[in-house]
């Protein structure tokens, strides 16, 4: 997670990569119950950064440098695909109860979709950020830029180019990556 850019241009076919690797995550009943919303112009990110910031508040080091960014995607994800999908002949259920979800597929699939751009950034040498819309800006977010109601904001991501000198930072200055020992469990549960 890269959390400020260098001033380079990113090549809209990089972006175009990204976007077509993005389409080809696996999704629920093959719903695609995703659509990516794209801003490449200085004068829509700097809308974004407008209405996803409080007005008047000071940028902390984090947002004076994810605003170097030269693109953010919003990936956005439809539960209501998803609903109609499996009320389709073909999956057996009736209606669009979504009680028998277990977990949201809608975000989940829109979250894999987004590592895949991520992972071609880093497969491009390129830097990217996932992170989360404050949800008191979300609706403003919404209207600015023409999202309709039945597709949600699951975050967004900043792509562009690594700065020459990029020093650490974030949390993994802070807190040690987890041993895979720690995390992984074969076969059971174990403490």
């Amino acid at each position: 997670m890269i959390r400020e850019y260098a001033e380079t241009p990113v090549d809209p076919g990089f972006v175009d990569r990204a976007l077509d690797n993005a389409v080809r995550a696996p999704s629920a009943g093959f719903s695609q119950g995703w659509a990516f919303l794209v801003l490449d112009q200085p004068t829509d990110i700097e809308r974004f950064w407008d209405v996803t910031t409080t007005p008047g508040e000071l940028p902390d080091d984090w947002l004076r440098g994810m605003t170097t960014a030269p693109v953010v995607i919003i990936p956005c994800s439809s539960k209501a695909a998803y609903l109609h999908r499996y009320a389709e002949p073909d999956k057996g259920w009736t209606d669009l109860d979504e009680a028998r979800w277990p977990v949201p597929f809608w975000h989940m699939d829109a979250a894999m979709a987004s590592l895949l751009i991520l992972l071609t950034a880093v497969d491009e040498g390129l830097g990217a950020c996932f992170f989360g819309i404050p949800p008191e800006h979300e609706r403003a977010t919404r209207e600015a830029f023409g999202i309709p109601d039945d597709f949600d904001p699951v975050g967004a991501i900043t792509l562009g180019h690594r700065p020459p000198e990029e020093a650490p930072s974030g949390s993994p200055t802070k807190r040690r990556r987890k041993d895979q020992a720690d995390v992984v469990h074969r076969g059971r549960w174990s403490s």
